[in-house]
């Protein structure tokens, strides 16, 4: 299959919603990198190992957040075009169940620093001290890191980038600031590391927060609006495909941890949480291409619309994994420099471990990306087996097992080589399921997504038209008319729906294109299903919404506005979205 007419327009929105989604997810890694440089710098070896252990835990977390925010988009993107009233329901009910999990995990975590029960993750002195004391540090901005999440998300969705960025960037200012009190004028020691991070966290939240305290956003939290018992089982019946990778994460930290200290003892420890410091900056951007990906994947799921989910695909597994061949590129090439951020002995075994982390282990990056967007894909798409068996093998099982054969030889290369092998198993599993798909071996990216074939309107049934110009608008009537009376609709129905677009598109054109100095276009999609006409017409200027000046445009000059009137009063059915930064209207004829 071609790129569509808005292929141009996708890649655009990828690249402007990437940077700020990468944001969401690098919070707790920056916060992490920087705890690590200070634990390496001012408290010691056993520090490090303390925030090693506490991967885990951490895994855990965001395992909670993926669940939320990616069952919460998928039910977005579902009611967005279906049943919007439901929209509102459905960020309420998220942000409550994520409320009550984040108060009840961080209750446990502190019972478990102080009773001890932290015996399980380690049983020697000094790291049990450490770690108990980083947990009860952390503790306290776990409800702000799960609920700051869960904003960020909508955020996005009503495009308040600003917003969010600046909610980023003062969580980290505050982190690196209160790391400089906590460990070095105040010497609270890893305690001291932990509160830094969960203060900045209700900073973060705080910033986010106010956007809807003012009644600034679309939509608002109303607990009338709540269908808790539809809403929230299909949260995590949708959402925990996605989350299931870093909930089984947690497991492969616990068993890695252990091989490492069995086969190569703390000083691997102490390698492998440098490194992973360091890579936790570094993989929020395939991440956050995922994270594009679902909000793509999820409106495209609602509308269904075939053309745009292929072309999502594409987006990632070209421009984006271009961006990260240019990653591993860069870390091969400063693995030195970047291992005497923690060590600078060369002699120390820590360093040469290091280097070689950084140097081998960014190799699996680019099969991990594919890995990630394909379970997305199969996560939006419900199709239960590869949502789960991916995540599964990505997450734990491919590692584990590959570890367990090669680090008792290899020592903590083996562990590195043992993350590339888990990414051609998982490659290997996402062609598997879709040649049993299609019995047939995948020839194409879309082969491979084998999306189901009863999935949205035909490519013979479906038109698709780019416009940039003036010029182009006069032929788009033309154009629309002549292709719906070929799927058989009758020529007055033709005609009109022909017509609405033009006038729709000759308005964009006109009033949006000159309003800044970007370059824009406006992409129509026609789709005639079994019954009747469905007209969508995008664009990426300046919000504005057509019906909302639909009496002002009554009450004009006849001849003015022509567009609107004509969409309103010949449709059954009419409807407008701001949706990730553009301009969405449907019509339904």
């Amino acid at each position: 299959m071609k790129k569509s007419s808005d292929y141009p327009l996708l890649k655009g929105l990828f690249y402007r919603l990437l940077p700020y989604q990468i944001l969401l997810i690098i919070i707790n890694a920056i916060n992490g990198i920087v705890d690590s440089l200070y634990a390496s710098n001012f408290i010691g070896k056993a520090a490090m190992s303390s925030i090693g252990l506490y991967g885990p835990l951490n895994h855990f977390l965001y395992a909670a957040c993926m669940m939320f925010v990616s069952g919460s988009q998928i039910l977005y993107g579902r009611y967005l075009a279906q049943n919007r009233q439901r929209v509102q329901g459905v960020i309420s009910v998220n942000l409550v169940i994520s409320l009550g999990m984040s108060l009840l995990t961080s209750g446990i975590m502190v019972l478990g620093a102080v009773t001890g029960a932290t015996r399980v993750l380690v049983d020697q002195e000094p790291e049990l001290q450490m770690l108990n004391q980083y947990i009860l540090g952390q503790a306290v901005g776990i409800p702000a890191l799960l609920l700051g999440q869960q904003l960020f998300s909508f955020l996005s969705l009503e495009n308040q980038t600003k917003r969010t960025m600046a909610a980023s960037i003062a969580c980290f200012v505050v982190n690196a600031l209160l790391n400089q009190v906590f460990t070095v004028w105040v010497p609270w020691g890893t305690f001291g590391l932990g509160l830094s991070s969960a203060l900045a966290s209700w900073v973060f939240l705080g910033v986010q927060a106010v956007y809807y305290l003012k009644g600034k956003s679309e939509w608002k939290l109303s607990l009338r609006g709540c269908r808790w018992k539809e809403d929230v089982p299909e949260i995590f019946r949708l959402g925990y495909p996605g989350a299931l990778s870093r909930f089984v994460e947690m497991f492969r930290c616990l068993i890695v941890n252990f091989l490492i200290l069995k086969y190569v003892g703390s000083v691997g420890l102490s390698s492998f949480a440098a490194s992973n410091s360091v890579m936790a900056v570094i993989w929020p951007i395939p991440f956050g291409m995922v994270a594009v990906a679902r909000m793509l994947f999820s409106i495209s799921l609602g509308e269904e619309d075939r053309r745009t989910m292929v072309d999502t695909m594409r987006i990632v597994m070209t421009h984006g994994m271009m961006i990260v061949a240019g990653i591993v590129a860069f870390l091969f090439l400063a693995a030195e420099p970047l291992t005497q951020m923690f060590y600078r002995d060369v002699s120390d075994p820590v360093y040469g471990m290091t280097v070689s982390a950084f140097r081998i282990l960014p190799l699996c990056m680019p099969f991990s990306l594919t890995s990630l967007v394909f379970a997305c894909y199969a996560q939006v798409m419900e199709k239960k087996t590869l949502s789960i068996l991916i995540p599964v093998i990505d997450g734990a099982a491919g590692v584990v097992l590959f570890s367990l054969i090669l680090i008792p030889g290899l020592k903590m290369n083996g562990l590195y080589i043992a993350n590339i092998c888990n990414g051609l198993l998982c490659l290997s599993v996402i062609t598997a399921g879709a040649w049993a798909a299609l019995e047939r071996f995948p020839r194409s990216l879309e082969d491979l997504m084998a999306i189901p074939a009863r999935f949205g309107v035909p490519a013979e049934r479906r038109l698709d038209l780019s416009v940039r110009s003036m010029d182009e608008v006069m032929d788009v009537s033309r154009q629309i008319t002549a292709f719906c009376e070929k799927q058989g609709i009758d020529s007055r129905k033709a005609y009109f729906a022909g017509l609405c677009m033009e006038e729709m598109a000759g308005n964009v054109v006109t009033h949006g294109f000159g309003m800044d100095r970007k370059k824009h276009s406006v992409d129509i999609r026609v789709a005639c299903p079994e019954k009747g006409v469905i007209l969508r017409i995008r664009d990426d200027c300046a919000k504005f919404n057509p019906f909302s000046r639909l009496k002002v445009t009554e009450e004009s000059a006849e001849g003015k506005n022509v567009g609107i009137r004509l969409a309103h009063k010949v449709a059954t059915e009419t409807s407008y979205q701001h949706l990730l930064g553009m301009n969405v209207v449907t019509l339904r004829f």
